[in-house]
């Protein structure tokens, strides 16, 4: 017994100041995009297709580049290795760098993974400028399975925030047996993806716990799909895809007709690339805008449950904002930038197996790699590190 006074002390000092206990949320959270952002005046936009810039850049400007992303480390077989299918780079809205391997070339649409989710926030930015739906509306007001007394109180935002407090469990290769993502898209989920992921036990209140989810992905089409009804079809073409001019996309759906936001995207990278430039606008496309005036800030802004959230090693890396990923960082609580070589300002949308769509809006760039890397070799600061060293000789 004359220890227990010691073992009490012990719980409260790990209590008080464990690095697991969450941090204070600041008053204004931290977003990519300052308050008074105004994107570049464009001579053109790339609706009909992408400019080049002229020959006038040294060809030994992309030497390192293109060395890290293309030269082969393994072969087919052991799918070992850095193995990078395409890459293009925009800066000041024109081609500087494109490369293509293992047989894709300009035209292949490449499989998007979960980039495809930063595409749901796009129809949800649509949806909200036209007044069909508000981020802060509950969802159980659109989508019956969620409207029982323990999930009623989850909002859009809490969805588009993965912050919903639905039990989920995002692992793949390792641990398929217990992972919610493979039932979801491949066994007993596959049929109404939706219907699954909102099926999902309650763990915490709405808003309080950030972990990444797959499902909070489909069940926001299904919404859109509930609320839309025979206009969703056509939609994403009509309010997105078409006026960007993304001419070569595929979005695949389930057996309930609802369209896999979590995964299923398939379109070239010159396209992805054209995503990217909309949100490196504020959402403005040929001087017209298609996302409401402060929606690309609301989507890079950490996300209130990020704070919220006990640190862990996933925090790190996966710095959220409303299904985009940022690169913030919380300075106060030692969690550094994921991507220590970009801006602050960066900001990505990102897929298994090495797919990225990134914005720097300091650098006015987009960069777009697809890719199929399996043992996760592949370093996206090393190529935010060659990227920030080509434009600084260039500029």
């Amino acid at each position: 017994m004359k220890y227990s006074w010691i073992i009490v002390l012990l719980i409260l000092m790990n209590f008080l100041f464990c690095s697991e206990n969450p941090a204070t949320v600041p008053v204004e959270l931290p977003s990519a995009i300052p308050a008074d952002y105004k994107p570049p005046a464009r001579s053109y936009w790339p609706t009909n297709g992408w400019q080049a810039v002229a020959n006038d850049i040294p060809k030994n400007s992309f030497d390192e580049l293109d060395k890290y992303l293309f030269s082969r480390t393994g072969d087919e077989k052991d799918r070992k290795g850095i193995r990078t299918d395409g890459f293009i780079f925009i800066h000041n809205g024109k081609i500087v760098y494109e490369k293509y391997a293992r047989g894709f070339s300009q035209e292949t649409p490449h499989l998007a993974w979960s980039v495809t989710k930063s595409f749901v926030n796009a129809f949800y930015g649509v949806a909200q400028k036209e007044g069909i739906i508000n981020k802060n509306d509950f969802a159980a007001q659109y989508y019956k399975p969620l409207a029982v007394e323990e999930k009623k109180a989850i909002r859009l935002s809490d969805l588009l925030e993965m912050s919903s407090g639905l039990f989920w469990d995002e692992g793949y290769e390792s641990s398929p047996l217990k992972s919610s993502v493979i039932a979801m898209l491949y066994t007993s989920g596959r049929e109404d993806m939706a219907g699954f992921a909102a099926a999902m036990p309650v763990e915490h209140k709405p808003g309080e716990r950030f972990y990444y989810s797959s499902g909070t992905s489909n069940i926001l089409m299904k919404i859109l799909q509930v609320k839309l009804g025979e206009q969703y079809a056509k939609w994403p073409w009509e309010k997105i895809f078409n006026p960007l001019g993304m001419k070569n996309v595929t979005l695949e759906k389930d057996k309930s007709g609802n369209y896999v936001g979590s995964s299923y995207l398939y379109a070239t990278p010159r396209d992805m690339a054209k995503f990217g430039f909309l949100y490196l606008n504020d959402g403005i496309w040929e001087n017209r805008r298609i996302l409401p005036e402060g929606w690309v800030r609301y989507s890079t802004t950490l996300a209130k449950s990020y704070y919220l959230t006990p640190t862990n090693k996933y925090l790190v890396k996966e710095n959220t904002g409303a299904h985009w990923w940022l690169n913030q960082g919380i300075p106060e609580r030692d969690q550094p930038k994921p991507w220590p070589a970009a801006p602050r300002d960066t900001f990505c949308a990102t897929g298994h197996w090495g797919q990225y769509i990134c914005i720097i809006p300091s650098y006015d760039a987009v960069i777009v790699r697809v890719g199929d890397d399996r043992d996760g070799s592949f370093s996206l600061n090393r190529v935010f590190k060659l990227a920030g060293d080509i434009l600084g000789g260039i500029n």
